[in-house]
């Protein structure tokens, strides 16, 4: 039974799969779905539009993903302990430095850090370890760890309204700055106890690979960006992170101009979160016997039709289709994608591998807020935005084909 081998993966591996669980849950204070939350109280509080602060929100985004290539290749270099304890605190200052903003330019500074810190380093630990350091049970490994997003998803919306409602924005990520530093981040060091070991053992296996008869190649990064079918794939790839940040960030804009309430919408982020985890769980076992190549074909299809559908329906309950296709979609990419990574350009350099690609993700999620909210401005209606956002997914999703054929006909 599926379940039953999850149960006996995860105790056999209990602390760093809850390393890799919480990690990627600390990521949420830097994800677009949290800081999305916090949207109309900031725009009330510095007379921002939509464009003005879809425009804050891009130039901090792509600050950040400037930077990530060269934060993000670090985790090949330091200790694991030690680049966590300094993700942690990143965050932390981020999220100080959000509550005490005091008008758009200091913005700026606390959205750079918060994509970098949350969305950038934390997401980047969670996937790359588990990607680097399980050669057996990788595809399970990812899936548990990708549960930390799906919790965040599912919990800290709702959470966040009711939160900024009692004691309002700014202390509200005041109180996560103390959370992270008094919960996550001594955690996330107690989870690690014993990592000196398992890296000695990793680095044994990589040197045992390269000597032996049939060795495993690693590609550096410059060959990966000298791969025509790297491009190919990333059309496809980066589309979840342009339209769903866009989503995300806009879900109150998107509530209001179908005529939703903000608690309904936020409030049915669980129905997201429960079919991103079913997904990712299904997915793992899939990944470990047949492969991340073979699956990551058909993680745009779920999207496409979601963004159909959202587009197409007023009515309140078309959130709840929305929300489960989207999470079939985010729940076989969170998955397989990583995994993905590591099967076609090997483990030793995939941390600057995956940071490459998590600063080009990160520079799509810049572009889709401030795409989505200028789109808006000019009258465009928010139905006609999803239905061009569903033309993408679908044109990604033929690009991941060509781009992995190109792959496998290069590999045989």
């Amino acid at each position: 039974m599926p379940f039953q081998s999850y149960l006996r993966f995860a105790a056999a591996n209990r602390r760093f799969v809850a390393f890799g669980f919480l990690a990627a849950f600390g990521s949420s204070f830097g994800q677009t779905y949290f800081i999305g939350i916090f949207g109309p109280s900031i725009q009330g509080e510095f007379g921002l539009s939509h464009t003005a602060w879809g425009t804050i929100y891009m130039i901090g985004t792509l600050a950040s993903a400037l930077l990530l290539p060269w934060t993000g290749k670090q985790i090949d270099r330091l200790d694991l302990r030690l680049y966590t304890s300094l993700a942690c605190l990143l965050l932390i200052g981020a999220c100080l430095a959000t509550a005490a903003t005091l008008g758009p330019l200091m913005l700026v500074v606390a959205i750079f850090l918060l994509r970098q810190a949350g969305q950038g380093l934390m997401s980047h630990i969670a996937l790359t370890s588990m990607a680097r350091y399980f050669d057996v049970g990788r595809g399970r490994a990812i899936a548990i760890a990708a549960l930390g997003f799906s919790s965040g998803e599912a919990l800290l919306p709702f959470l966040a309204v009711l939160a900024i409602g009692l004691a309002g924005w700014r202390w509200t990520y005041g109180g996560v700055a103390l959370g992270v530093g008094l919960a996550i981040l001594p955690a996330l060091l107690w989870l690690l106890k014993g990592h000196g070991e398992r890296h000695r053992s990793h680095m044994r296996r990589l040197s045992d690979a390269s000597h032996g008869a049939h060795r495993a190649i690693s590609w550096t990064r410059g060959q990966v960006m000298r791969d025509p079918n790297f491009y190919l794939l990333l059309i496809g790839i980066l589309a979840p992170s342009l339209i769903l940040t866009a989503m995300f960030f806009h879900h109150l804009n998107l509530a209001a101009a179908k005529g939703w309430s903000n608690a309904w919408i936020t409030g049915n982020y669980v129905v997201y979160a429960v079919a991103t985890v079913a997904t990712s769980l299904s997915s793992g076992p899939l990944i470990d016997r047949l492969g991340a190549v073979r699956l990551v074909p058909f993680m745009l299809a779920p999207l496409t039709l979601a963004m159909i559908v959202i587009g197409l329906f007023d009515s309140p309950f078309a959130v709840w289709p929305y929300f489960i296709l989207a999470g079939l979609s985010t729940g076989v990419g969170h998955t397989s994608v990583s995994a993905m990574w590591a099967e076609v350009y090997g483990v030793q350099h995939l941390g600057a591998i995956k940071s490459l690609v998590a600063a080009l993700g990160v520079f799509a999620s810049a572009l889709g807020p401030v795409a989505m909210g200028g789109l808006m401005d000019l009258g465009v209606p928010v139905g006609t935005v999803c239905l061009i956002f569903a033309a993408y997914a679908a044109a990604g999703a033929v690009s991941i084909m060509a781009g992995l054929k190109g792959y496998r006909t290069a590999a045989a």
